[in-house]
């Protein structure tokens, strides 16, 4: 990974600092439900506020495309970043037709209204850029989140200001870049979710990255299939197949072993309770679902995880949503957890499904670094150049 700016080679004292952040943060009824991302974010706050400086800060809030829409105003957030923060933040509303007038002094906090209030937000309009930049001195960008978006707020700014990343958006970056770019190997990945097609670009990069590849919810499915394998009515995607097989030989190829179940749990309904049996994949009924792996899977992934030195995770194994087919997930990322307790694993996670069936196993917290970036991780999974990273190198 290039080498990138960093608040350590920021000179902050007297400056008027614009710091995006991420505070598309679930409201209910006029109060923020879910504070994590606000947290996230605190310590690189509270440090541009220690140093002496001035703080306006940059978000986004739900896709108001471009218009005023009330009820995705970032105002109720500003509460709940004031209670978190420590400190009175002044939220400033704008539509941003007009370049708004703000007052800071050093040691005080402004919060602007939604950056997509304006219709050149997402498309990275010089102009708004250029207006968002005459807020400050310089720009800090903490929001991982939102850095595979090419935004004014995300990217365009940085042309017009000193850009630095700031201690979140550092620690995401120094965490992905152990996991993939210079990790300890054997390096995993266990790579899991609905549908192939959705992650085409992530298992074709990640073959060329890692050592071992584990597959598993229903895109496993698709690879069973693919040899072979009667899934009965399980969730597959039959027309790519041959794009399953183009995938293994490219694995065989990079010396990169496919990890695909050996067995499966079974249910002839997609609920919750469901009656379910467990079947070696020769004996899988043909009006049965395929809904999690089996106990020889699990035992034959944690063996793999075993003898690696590095994790990466996006998606689950199965349908951890339902009891009991959260089984196959929960043992193995209990396991991934113990693993890194005992300081024999660097283990990185992300996405939503991700996260979320982490937090189910009581794991998430075990991890070495887990990212709340959905879209963001992902790309950067696929090897995508991020555009709001890429504006911070120096």
């Amino acid at each position: 990974m290039p080498a990138f700016r960093t608040l350590d080679d920021a000179k902050l004292k007297g400056k008027r600092v614009v710091c995006r952040v991420d505070l598309n943060v679930p409201v209910a009824d006029g109060k923020v439900t879910d504070a994590t991302r606000i947290e996230r974010v605190v310590p690189t706050l509270r440090e541009i506020l220690d140093k002496g400086a001035a703080l306006i800060i940059l978000a986004h809030f739900d896709r108001p495309k471009g218009k005023v829409v009330p009820e995705m105003s970032l105002k109720p957030v500003a509460q709940a970043l004031e209670d978190k923060l420590g400190r009175k933040v002044k939220f400033v509303f704008t539509d941003w037709q007009t370049a708004p007038a703000v007052d800071a002094k050093p040691g005080e906090v402004v919060l602007m209204e939604n950056t997509r209030y304006h219709g050149g937000e997402e498309k990275n309009d010089a102009g708004f850029a250029k207006m968002l930049a005459g807020l400050g001195d310089l720009y800090v960008n903490d929001a991982f989140s939102a850095a595979h978006r090419a935004h004014s707020s995300t990217e365009g700014i940085a042309r017009h200001l000193p850009a630095h990343a700031g201690r979140a958006m550092e620690a995401e970056l120094k965490a992905l870049g152990v996991a993939l770019e210079t990790p300890r190997r054997p390096v995993v990945a266990v790579v899991g979710g609905a549908k192939v097609s959705s992650k085409l670009d992530l298992l074709g990069n990640l073959v060329k990255k890692v050592d071992a590849l584990v597959i598993g919810g229903a895109m496993a499915n698709t690879f069973l299939y693919a040899q072979g394998v009667d899934v009965g009515k399980s969730l597959v995607e039959k027309d790519l197949a041959d794009t399953a097989r183009d995938i293994m030989k490219k694995a065989e190829a990079a010396k990169c072993a496919i990890i695909l179940p050996v067995d499966a749990v079974v249910a002839h309904e997609f609920k919750a309770n469901a009656e379910s049996h467990t079947y070696g994949l020769d004996a899988i009924p043909g009006t049965g679902m395929i809904l999690d792996v089996g106990d020889m899977s699990i035992d034959r992934i944690k063996s793999v995880i075993a003898d690696a030195h590095t994790l990466v995770w996006n998606g689950p194994l199965g349908a951890f949503e339902m009891t009991p087919f959260d089984n196959g997930t929960v043992k193995v990322a209990q396991y991934a957890a113990e693993r890194t307790r005992a300081g024999k694993l660097i283990s990185v996670a992300g996405g939503g499904d991700t996260v979320a069936a982490l937090n189910h196993a009581h794991a998430a917290d075990q991890f070495t670094y887990i990212s709340t970036a959905g879209g963001a991780f992902l790309e950067w999974l696929e090897g995508k150049e991020l555009p709001g990273v890429k504006a911070l190198e120096a």
